[in-house]
């Protein structure tokens, strides 16, 4: 479905000092830096898996994604999306795959979502009986129906975005890349999206790639991670993998006294008392915490992914000298 394989994207940057003259001199005699946003990357989907591409902020995600889709040409490496290179911008190609942005927009600011549809609807080239009944299940999906012959600009934020992933699925795409499809969505709408984009996986044995910033989106929409950082893949597996590489242990939840739970390593962690362990100890200080305390309220855990993540990245800050359990 997707194949790449030392993909590598460089950006050559004019560079100059500040200053008048150095301006000026800049003119005549332009200096330029290479920038490589992707490093030779590689990895592989298939079809129907939905797949989380997480990194830092400038580490090369939309950039991939740009590739993936077209919109950017690679400067070397090899690239194939459903059997196409998308950087040739074949029509076949084109009415297979979809991006979506969550801070770009194609509806038509004026004109309310309706005549966007009917818009793409002549661009894909989509028969007639297959858009109708493609919107009907978008709308049922997505509840548009009290804002569809409403202008765009009277919509508010989740309405757009709601409307926004119908305008770029009426076709059908069999390859959805979603880049922070959630941001500035409050709790209810991003749990909407949440659910459609896994519904629309389910249906249509669709391929997901999603980057996002938001690691619950990452926890219910992704099966597998690919982590990438500063244009490099630095892991690519499960969530399970993941956490069991970079999570520093499972955590070991329990109520009860500083003076009991402190000496068994537990610390105060956001107002509760944690034992982070490795996975073979967690026996070990279940029966450890029952001994001191037979009626406690004990649970385990695997830590959050937004500390897995920042563990990968090297940003975790641990945990030493943490306070006691109060």
């Amino acid at each position: 479905m997707i194949q790449v394989r030392q993909l590598t994207k460089v950006y050559r940057v004019p560079v100059k000092q500040g200053g008048f003259w150095a301006s000026l001199k800049s003119v005549w005699n332009r200096q330029y830096r290479d920038v490589r946003a992707v490093d030779r990357i590689d990895f592989d989907i298939a079809r129907g898996e939905r797949v989380g591409f997480l990194g830092p902020n400038g580490a090369g995600k939309t950039t991939t994604l740009k590739m993936l889709t077209g919109l950017l040409h690679p400067t070397s490496g090899h690239l194939e999306v459903l059997g196409f290179r998308p950087q040739d911008r074949r029509p076949e190609f084109l009415k297979q795959v979809t991006l979506v942005m969550g801070q770009k927009q194609q509806l038509l600011w004026d004109l309310p979502p309706l005549d966007t549809f009917a818009l793409n609807r002549a661009l894909f080239d989509i028969p007639h009986a297959q858009y109708r009944e493609t919107l009907d299940e978008l709308v049922e999906l997505l509840d548009l129906t009290a804002f569809l012959d409403q202008p765009t600009r009277n919509l508010s934020l989740g309405q757009r975005m709601r409307a926004e992933l119908a305008a770029s699925l009426l076709h059908r795409p069999k390859v959805l890349f979603l880049d922070e499809p959630t941001i500035g969505l409050d709790v209810e709408v991003t749990a909407l999206v949440r659910k459609f984009i896994a519904e629309y996986n389910r249906r249509y044995d669709a391929t997901v790639m999603l980057t996002s910033h938001n690691m619950s989106d990452v926890a219910s929409i992704a099966q597998r991670i690919i982590l990438i950082d500063k244009g490099a893949v630095r892991f690519d597996g499960s969530l399970e993998a993941l956490s069991q590489r970079f999570g520093g242990g499972r955590r070991v939840v329990a109520n009860g006294p500083a003076e009991i739970l402190g000496p068994l390593g537990f610390q105060d962690v956001d107002g509760r008392c944690v034992a982070t362990v490795e996975g073979e100890r967690v026996n070990e200080v279940l029966a450890a915490v029952l001994q001191q305390l037979p009626h406690a309220e004990v649970t385990v855990e695997d830590p959050p992914l937004e500390e897995v993540i920042s563990r990968a990245f090297g940003t975790k800050d641990e945990d030493v000298g943490a306070p006691a359990c109060p």
